[in-house]
Formats: C-alpha cells, structure tokens, sequence
C-alpha cells in the first residue's frame, strides 16, 4: 500500500440526501413528505399527541414522589477513603474535606457537600471537614483517632440569591 493509493471504505462518506431538487432526484416536489397536511409544513412538534385521546403519558398512573428540597450530596464510604490513604492519593496529615476528596475521584456530584459513610474498615487517624456524617462511621473515624466537623455547604446558587436579597434589604433600608 502506498499513501496515494489511502482511501475511504465504500460508504464511510455518506453525502446528506438534498430533497426538493426536481423529480429526477425521487426526493423532489414534496420531498418525501407526502401531501398537504400539518405533518408535511416545517417546525412540526406533535410527538405524543394523539388526536384528542387522552395521551398514553397521562393516560399511565404516576408513582413515587421526588423532593424538589433533598439534598444532594456526595457519598463516600470509609472502605474508600482507606484504599486511598493506603495508595498515598489521600495525604494522611491535613483536613480531608469536599475538594480532596473530589480531587482524589470518589466524591462524584455532591451540590450540597460530601457525606461520609460508615461501610468497610477504617484505620487511618484523619480529621474530615464534611456537610454529613453517619452515626457508624463518625463512630469508626472517632475510634480510629480521628475527628470529625460537620459543615453547612451553601451552594452558588443559593449564594447568589441570599448576597441580591441582602441587597434589597439593604436598598429597601436606605430609602426608608
């Protein structure tokens, strides 16, 4: 094989099909289409309307609940945070908290803080700065020399609408 003789394989460069080119083209006219009609016009969004009846998403009964007020935090067990000192990715002297054990790639997601958990075996003499913590696993942080301060984490968003409600107050303040 040479370079001038690389090529693509058959069909691994599909142009897009140009329709309303004339009726040699088989996609002319009505451009695959068909006839008249609301489906046929642009900008079309009907999916899931069923012409009157009642649509099968409202017809099916809902179940389960979802609370737009939980948190939502990052949970990392002790069995981890472990396996991590042990392969030194966790420094063993300092404060694990949120943002190492973010970095360390075991608190995935989190908006409202980290949370630790008591599952698997702990050993390490760690002080943790942390949005929550189980009962057993402060037991076992705690026992193995250990301490714990539980934080409250403000998301930016939140952040945000407290520092424009301040500023409102302290508008509202000033003109009275």
């Amino acid at each position: 094989m040479k370079l001038n003789e690389i090529q693509d394989n058959d069909g691994a460069r599909k142009g897009r099909m140009r329709v309303g080119r004339g009726i040699g083209s088989g996609k002319g006219k009505t451009a695959g289409r068909g006839q008249k009609g609301q489906k046929s016009r642009e900008g079309v969004s009907i999916n899931g309307f069923e012409g009157g009846q009642m649509p099968l998403h409202m017809r099916i009964p809902k179940r389960g609940f979802n609370n737009i007020f939980a948190k939502d935090y990052a949970e990392v067990n002790l069995g981890a945070i472990q396996k991590l000192v042990d392969a030194g990715t966790l420094a063993k002297d300092g404060t694990i908290d949120h943002a190492a054990l973010k970095a360390a790639g075991v608190a995935r997601g989190g908006k409202h803080g980290v949370r630790i958990l008591g599952k698997g075996e702990f050993s390490a003499k760690l002080s943790f700065n942390v949005a929550g913590v189980s009962k057993g696993a402060r037991e076992a942080i705690e026992k193995a020399g250990g301490s714990v301060s539980v934080i409250e984490v403000v998301p930016a968003a939140d952040k945000h609408k407290a520092k424009h409600r301040t500023a409102q107050a302290a508008a509202k303040a000033a003109r009275a």
